[in-house]
C-alpha cells in the first residue's frame, strides 16, 4: 500500500520541534505528531536509527522530553501499514497485522496481539491504541484500528 495521501502539513511548532530533535539526537525524524488529547508529541523516527534517537539509556528522549515539557514517543518509520502497526504497537506483541475492506467501503486494521501483553500494548488509557490510530491515519487514511489478542 503505497502512500495515496497528500502531502503532510507541518506547522511552524512542528518544523521547529524536528529541527531540535535531529540536533539532540543526530537521528533523522521523518514526522513529528502533536497529541494534544494525551499532552505528547511523538517522533516518527527514520527507518534503523531508533537507538541514535532514543540515545545511551534513553539521554536524547530525556533531554527532548526536558526541552518540549511534555514526554515524548518514537515510532520508527515503516512503508508499509503493517510495519508501522508493528513498529508502533511493539513488533514482539504483534502476531498479526489484518488490513480489510469493511462494509462502508473503508479500510480497516485489526492488530492480533499476544493476550498475555495485550495492556501494555494498549497502554495506559490506551495510550498506545490512540498512538496507532493517529499515524494509520496520518499515513494511510485508515481510520478504523481494532487491536484484539486471540486464545
Amino acid at each position: 500500500m503505497s502512500h495515496c495521501l497528500p502531502e503532510i502539513k507541518l506547522s511552524s511548532d512542528q518544523l521547529s520541534m524536528l529541527s531540535m530533535f535531529q540536533g539532540m539526537t543526530g537521528a533523522t525524524a521523518r514526522d513529528c505528531v502533536i497529541d494534544e488529547k494525551q499532552n505528547r508529541v511523538i517522533f516518527v523516527v527514520a527507518k534503523g536509527q531508533m537507538g541514535l534517537a532514543i540515545g545511551k539509556d534513553g539521554s536524547s528522549v530525556k533531554k527532548i522530553e526536558r526541552a518540549l515539557r511534555r514526554p515524548v514517543e518514537m515510532v520508527e518509520w515503516a512503508d508499509d501499514v503493517e510495519g508501522l502497526v508493528r513498529n508502533t504497537l511493539g513488533a514482539k506483541y504483534v502476531q498479526e497485522v489484518r488490513v480489510g475492506d469493511r462494509l462502508d467501503g473503508t479500510k480497516g486494521i485489526v492488530a492480533v496481539v499476544d493476550y498475555r501483553k495485550k495492556g501494555a500494548v494498549l497502554g495506559i488509557g490506551g495510550k498506545n491504541a490512540e498512538k496507532v490510530r493517529l499515524l494509520v491515519r496520518r499515513y494511510f487514511g485508515i481510520e478504523n484500528v481494532q487491536i484484539t489478542s486471540e486464545l
